[in-house]
């Protein structure tokens, strides 16, 4: 659900992003993209809930994740919420970490987090 935009902005950036898209594999579920992005060391950007409670069950420490929970998800508001988080929570995101981010509040919680806390 995260726009090749983003991706593109984050390419540009200086980072190694994909969207599953681009490999076609848009339509993988879920707990395989969550190892997909775990096998191969990469943040998962997403609006999907469902990825919080897979993480918080698997009882992991990577990959870390980003929920946008947004009320506009256009790329520009993404990127400059995105911009801000990998700069201020780049140590928990390589740690591992699950981030939940409205537009009032990024909320981080450590991995591996219990289940019955999400």
């Amino acid at each position: 659900g995260i726009s090749p935009h983003t991706v593109a902005w984050l390419t540009t950036n200086g980072y190694q992003a994909l969207h599953l898209v681009e490999r076609r594999l848009e339509r993988l579920p879920d707990v395989e993209i969550l190892e997909m992005a775990r096998s191969e060391g990469f943040i998962l950007l997403t609006h999907d809930l469902g990825f919080g409670e897979l993480i918080a069950a698997s009882s992991a420490h990577l990959p870390s994740v980003i929920t946008f929970r947004l009320h506009s998800m256009r790329p520009e508001i993404v990127n400059a919420y995105l911009e801000r988080i990998l700069t201020d929570h780049r140590e928990p995101l390589m740690r591992g970490a699950f981030l939940s981010v409205n537009d009032r509040v990024v909320r981080v919680r450590l991995l591996p987090i219990k289940a019955e806390a999400f």
